[in-house]
């Protein structure tokens, strides 16, 4: 490592950041059409590259951003992508400098990031705090219980129309307080048309009408099959669907079902609670094809995450607490003791209760696994088992967390 240099990317040489990176994923560099369009997502001072003899061989990007988190305070967030080392210069500590070199820079208390890899962030400090299924849903058997809401009313849009309407009903779900929503920047928006123009189909945009105004929206493409060919599926293959009523959701899904000459809906990056099953008469109509880590969480400021997010929400007993000790040995800043509860959150110097790393914590810490389930794999340790059913309490949310966005 020592014939590297980790330093901030120059803003002239972001392009070439961006073509390593494309590189570690086996795709060619951009245009200078889809560089024009790509480079406003590069914001100043926020790709690290790593360098030997002043060639760029590997970089790490980061967006600022937002994340909701339990009980709806919305918190500064690291949104990390683009991370990548070429191939002829992995494995000799790149990315390690990389990604300290990026957390020590970081000033917001949470970094996230979604992995190509499974085994390579826990190390870094990185746990998975969401998790999301795919479902595919054969639209002969789904038929609608009767009692399911049928909405509003849905229209199609032009995409123009859309990059005016989705951004907004997209930042009212902030409102809604479910864990794991980030805001989206302005370039993820921008770059909603460079993915939308690589599909093969064209892309469709269903827009559902509230009581007082629009309040959801999917995304969706069809893939044909051969029309003449009766065991060939023509497929529906949703991108992105957000609601913010009941009946704005159930609303939509009826209209995806509804669509002349599919055969199947896929349903990507949806949340684990999403009721879907419930909607039909036969809820074999569903099946769930595999369940996927969404969102990667880094806890980059313990004590600042701990004290923006509220615990004992499905109503713990006001005077219960556990002390948590933390083991981070990135940023030693963040290890020791503090005391949570439904009414307090300090650091303390009193014998822990409990004991996790960081990435553990991260996996905590938006409430998708409870600290017993840690505990059973080993993942925690509790040198007071009685504190195990008491940070259950005070970790547990209403609803699962879920993000929905890809970057």
């Amino acid at each position: 490592m020592t014939d590297y240099v980790i330093r901030v990317v120059q803003p002239e040489e972001h392009r070439a950041a961006h073509t390593v990176f494309r590189g570690t994923l086996h795709v060619r560099p951009s245009t200078d059409g889809d560089w024009s369009e790509r480079e406003p997502s590069y914001e100043l001072g926020r790709t690290w590259g790593a360098f030997r003899d002043e060639e760029m061989v590997g970089s790490a990007q980061s967006w600022s951003s937002a994340l909701v988190v339990p009980g709806g305070e919305v918190v500064p967030t690291a949104l990390v992508s683009r991370v990548g080392v070429r191939a002829d210069h992995t494995r000799r500590g790149v990315l390690s400098g990389l990604m300290r070199a990026q957390l020590d820079a970081l000033t917001e208390p949470l970094a996230t990031l979604r992995a190509s890899e499974g085994a390579i962030y826990g190390r870094f400090g990185y746990g998975v705090a969401s998790r999301y299924r795919q479902v595919r849903i054969r639209r002969a058997r789904a038929r609608f219980r009767p009692e399911v809401p049928t909405g509003r009313g849905v229209r199609l849009v032009s995409f123009d129309q859309a990059q005016e309407l989705l951004p907004t009903i997209y930042n009212r779900l902030a409102s809604s307080g479910r864990p794991g929503w980030v805001q989206r920047p302005a370039h993820w928006w921008a770059g909603v048309r460079l993915r939308m123009d690589s599909y093969p189909s064209p892309v469709m945009v269903a827009v559902h009408a509230g009581e007082d105004c629009d309040d959801g929206y999917a995304v969706y493409t069809v893939r044909r099959g051969d029309f003449a060919d009766p065991d060939a599926k023509t497929v529906l293959h949703l991108a992105d669907l957000v609601t913010l009523s009941t009946e704005g959701w159930a609303g939509l899904w009826r209209y995806l079902l509804s669509v002349d000459l599919v055969t199947e809906v896929v349903a990507g990056g949806r949340p684990m609670d999403e009721p879907l099953e419930q909607l039909f008469t036969d809820r074999r109509a569903l099946s769930t094809e595999r369940i996927n880590d969404e969102t990667w969480l880094r806890i980059v400021d313990v004590p600042a995450a701990l004290a923006a997010r509220r615990f004992g929400l499905l109503g713990a007993d006001t005077e219960e607490s556990v002390v948590l000790e933390v083991r981070d040995s990135i940023l030693p800043e963040n290890a020791g003791s503090y005391r949570i509860g439904a009414e307090q959150t300090e650091r303390v110097s009193e014998p822990a209760d409990l004991v996790l790393d960081v990435d553990a914590l991260g996996e905590l810490y938006l409430g998708d696994v409870t600290p017993t389930a840690l505990a059973q794999a080993g993942r925690l340790a509790a040198p007071n088992p009685n504190a195990l059913p008491v940070a259950d309490r005070l970790f547990a949310v209403s609803s699962a967390p879920w993000c929905g966005t890809d970057f």
